[in-house]
């Protein structure tokens, strides 16, 4: 076998693969003989069935296995053999002449075929040490428990009917019949539908108007659908909703003691509070780590400034430009409403596209040099938490990531960086910081890892459920403002 390279420029890569017709001949004749002992043909004993006769018969498919085989097996060995990675999966480009094939496959021609590819590029790990990062840490208050607790427990809450009218905070029951321009439309209409005056779960504008009504009234509520409503034939349309009420209760106090913690399913009223806090330290703890993680990836992408495969970044970009079109597109805006142009936004993306690639390779470096592993019991955790999010298409997913060739790097390789982290974590210099929670969740427009990727891109809207949704009383809840966020930086 003959290997030429026929083009090295940049990090593209075209080698010249020659197999000699006489050592594809070679390799046929090998396993011809070894068939000649397991075939069984027509007027031949066991084991007599001459070769010739072997390689008329079944000749050109076992050259053709071969050409598969080494198509699909050699480009490896041979890249191992030249010390080099390639980016992505290699290029193979054979003749397309059906009589020059023909000649191959009956050994009368050399096999050629060229490999052409983009190599990762060699990285030489610079020191840590004079990386620097601020973690910022929130010491979560009582009050604070206190307050989610109050919040969490309202699902627990009592009422009780009361005499007179309807106040805030008190829970009103009724029928509605919600209509545009004189016509019901669909989903705007509910009977005993139960609604908590201030909870902000209907479009705004419906509670204040339940202010002061009472069991029995009849009354027309008036208002306007946000711009923004998911339902786009409601969308900025005034509605009216003819209300029936049925009921007016007040809310019983809430205390937090152990019959409140009963109702919840827990054992006393400490073990509620050590929970919550446990979860309120949770959140503020995930949001610490990004942004030292940020912090890490940003000095990082200082340290390394190398070209990336251009393969990889056009794959990058590609899922990053297909979820901004896909944002876009279900919040009804055009990059003229992001104040951008798609011009200025591909080329802003294509540079976050870049850096994720090259901080990646980076990750993916450091973490091979310090023998970072992802065990099974880890892949499986992973595996287990995508089942999680899709309750009724566990075997559909399973399936996915045993056929799909990959799959299971998507699972791997957020943990994998993830470790990388905790070890660069354990290296680097840092420093704690106390910090309120407002500043901690404050988004940092100046953030360095914004520029210039994120300066002029449209901006991603943040999904946020609507809270204690109810099935068909959909119509005349409140769209949750939708908060604006640019694309998430990560290196994965």
């Amino acid at each position: 076998m003959q290997v030429t390279e026929t083009l090295s420029e940049g990090l593209k890569r075209e080698l010249k693969v020659v197999i000699p017709a006489k050592d594809m001949e070679a390799q046929m004749n090998v396993r011809l003989a070894d068939a000649k002992d397991k075939v069984r043909i027509n007027g031949f004993r066991p084991g007599k069935v001459p070769v010739a006769h072997l390689k008329k018969m079944y000749g050109k498919s076992i050259m053709a296995e071969l050409v598969n085989e080494i198509v699909r097996e050699r480009p490896t060995a041979i890249l191992s053999e030249r010390g080099e990675k390639s980016a992505t999966q290699p290029s193979i480009t054979m003749t397309e002449d059906e009589a020059e094939a023909e000649k191959i496959l009956a050994a009368q021609a050399d096999f050629e075929f060229s490999i052409a590819y983009e190599v990762i590029p060699p990285i030489e790990l610079q020191p840590t040490t004079g990386i620097k990062v601020t973690r910022e840490v929130v010491e979560v208050s009582e009050d604070e428990v206190t307050e989610q607790i109050l919040k969490v427990a309202e699902s627990a809450r009592s009422y009780e009917t009361k005499k007179g009218k309807a106040a805030e905070g008190d829970r009103v029951t009724m029928n509605y019949l919600g209509k545009v321009d004189g016509e019901a439309f669909d989903g705007g209409a509910a009977e005993d539908a139960e609604l908590v005056i201030g909870s902000n779960r209907f479009i705004p504008g419906f509670e204040d108007q339940l202010v002061g009504v009472k069991a029995g009234d009849e009354k027309v509520i008036t208002v306007t659908f946000p711009s923004e409503y998911p339902a786009a034939n409601l969308a900025g349309k005034e509605a009216t909703f003819d209300i029936t009420v049925k009921d007016v209760a007040a809310a019983a106090e809430l205390e937090i003691n152990d019959d409140l913690a009963t109702k919840l399913g827990l054992e006393s009223a400490d073990k509620l509070k050590e929970i919550v806090r446990s979860q309120i330290e949770g959140q503020y703890g995930n949001v610490t780590r990004q942004k030292v993680k940020r912090q890490i990836l940003d000095q990082l992408d200082e340290l390394y400034k190398f070209d990336a495969p251009q393969g990889l970044v056009d794959a990058e970009f590609e899922n990053i430009w297909r979820q901004i079109n896909t944002d876009l597109a279900q919040s009804g805006k055009t990059f003229a409403d992001e104040d951008t142009t798609e011009e200025e936004a591909r080329a802003e993306y294509t540079k976050l596209a870049e850096r994720r690639v090259r901080l990646g390779l980076v990750l993916s470096e450091i973490g091979e040099k310090a023998g970072v592993e992802v065990t099974e019991e880890e892949m499986q955790r992973a595996l287990y938490a995508q089942l999680q999010q899709f309750p009724g298409q566990q075997k559909e997913i399973l399936d996915f990531f045993r056929n799909t060739p990959g799959a299971s790097a998507s699972l791997r390789a957020p943990i994998f960086e993830e470790k990388v982290i905790d070890k660069l974590l354990s290296e680097v210099d840092v420093t704690d910081k106390t910090v309120s929670k407002e500043e901690l969740m404050a988004d940092d427009e100046d953030d360095a890892s914004e520029k210039p990727a994120k300066k002029a891109a449209p901006k991603k809207k943040a999904a946020k459920a609507d809270d204690a949704a109810e099935g068909e009383e959909a119509a005349p809840k409140k769209k949750a403002a939708p908060k604006k966020k640019a694309a998430e930086d990560s290196a994965e």
